[in-house]
């Protein structure tokens, strides 16, 4: 028995020290909490209006493009290194 008394004890305890919390974050009404960590004023209400409405013409599909690669860029006897045809 005594420890069903202490574990109701234990729960009541927990449950009285909770309080509502606040979700202005410590700021109180009004006021949020800033990037920084300081309580800044609410702004107005924000009203969002529909915006215009836009109509895009139809998307063009184009051919793809052929990239061909080009012939041996060094001639023979010769390698691309360091930004130019070095000799072998």
């Amino acid at each position: 028995m005594k420890y069903l008394f202490a574990a109701a004890v234990l729960v009541s305890t927990a449950f009285a020290g909770m309080s509502a919390a606040e979700a202005a974050g410590g700021c109180g009404p009004g006021f949020h909490r800033g990037p920084y960590g300081g309580c800044v004023r609410n702004r107005g209400a924000v009203v969002v209006a529909p915006g215009p409405v836009v109509v895009r013409p139809p998307v063009v599909v184009r051919p793809p493009v052929v990239v061909v690669p080009r012939g041996r860029g060094c001639p023979y006897g010769f390698v691309w290194r360091y930004g130019r045809c070095r000799p072998i």
